[in-house]
């Protein structure tokens, strides 16, 4: 991409940001639906979510500093807000952000939009038993590939941590799958 401050400098300029947004979405609508989908599970969800997280960046994209890629500060934001989505689910339903998690993925066998099979459904049951930190780092690492210096960036948690945290969740889904 070509430089990123110019890039910001259009999506500022009343000129050229319609073209601009539109390539801001060509580039990161892909990306960001897949972290948000593998944070929420539901298709219908994550399109709501993201929905929420383009409308954030377009608003404070002003505030953006540039201490981070655009890509991180575009993560955070979409993790922010699947984050906010699921706890809102929990407290509108009564239920821990866990039991909407389960739900989640019961409903995942009938969801269209998913195309896994028995061992993914299987999977996604073992990553819902995870703590919430730990359920992140292992899906931005093993799901979207995503470098531990990216999600050291985008979650603002040290590289070391991010590394413990994902070998204790591997080690845990390791665990249930052999037992279930």
């Amino acid at each position: 991409m070509q430089d990123e401050k110019a890039f910001i400098a259009e999506l500022l300029n009343p000129k050229t940001q319609n073209d601009a947004f539109r390539k801001l979405l060509q580039l990161y609508q892909k990306p960001l639906y897949h972290h948000v989908r593998n944070m929420v599970l539901s298709h219908d969800d994550a399109d709501d979510v993201l929905q929420n997280v383009f409308v954030k960046v377009f608003q404070n994209l002003k505030n953006f500093k540039g201490d981070s890629k655009l890509f991180s500060w575009m993560y955070r934001i979409a993790t922010n807000e699947a984050i906010t989505f699921m706890q809102q689910r929990a407290k509108k339903s009564g239920i821990s952000s866990e039991e909407v998690q389960q739900k989640a993925i019961n409903k995942l066998e009938s969801d269209v939009y998913f195309d896994g099979n028995e061992i993914q459904l299987k999977l996604q049951k073992a990553i819902a038993i995870l703590p919430e930190k730990q359920q992140l780092v292992f899906k931005m690492k093993y799901f979207e590939e995503l470098k531990y210096e990216q999600i050291a960036e985008i979650t603002g948690t040290s590289v070391g941590g991010l590394k413990a945290s994902y070998f204790h969740a591997v080690k845990k889904i390791e665990d249930f799958l052999k037992t279930d």
